[in-house]
């Protein structure tokens, strides 16, 4: 079997190519972001990592939609391969083995937040402005018997 930096690199390759594909690329954060959903509430083995694949997901999601661009390609490129890396039903070590199948993933995950943490900063921070400046939508209600009337 192929060792976890051989995979990774292949997993890189692939994030190349899957970027250029938007549905591919939504599949594989729906697939991520739903994983990272589980792992916090349950035992699954990558919790307390949970929380920091979302924001990847939420991250690579903004740069595909042009939202947030303040990012490096090499950022783009090894957070996409992680994702892949998570989701692949067979990595360096087997997910269906207890707790060790799972070392693997939580090793690269670890790994990609290490050397992409200043740029993941920054992306909470410009989130956490977004949603600081946003306007309040302004709601009107409705007569409802004015409806019904119609």
């Amino acid at each position: 079997m192929k060792g976890t930096k051989q995979i990774f690199d292949s997993a890189k390759n692939k994030a190349s190519s899957l970027l250029k594909d938007p549905v591919k690329t939504k599949k594989l954060l729906d697939t991520a972001f739903s994983r990272s959903s589980s792992a916090k509430n349950s035992t699954f083995p990558l919790f307390g990592l949970g929380e920091k694949v979302q924001a990847l997901v939420r991250m690579i999601r903004s740069y595909v939609q042009k939202e947030y661009m303040d990012i490096p390609w090499q950022t783009i490129v090894a957070v996409t391969a992680a994702l892949i890396y998570l989701v692949a039903p067979f990595d360096a070590l087997a997910d269906f083995i207890p707790l060790l199948g799972f070392a693997d993933d939580a090793a690269i995950l670890s790994a990609v937040l290490a050397s992409i943490n200043q740029d993941l900063e920054r992306f909470l921070a410009w989130e956490k402005s977004k949603c600081e400046n946003a306007e309040p939508a302004i709601y009107e209600e409705i007569d409802t018997q004015e409806i019904n009337t119609q």
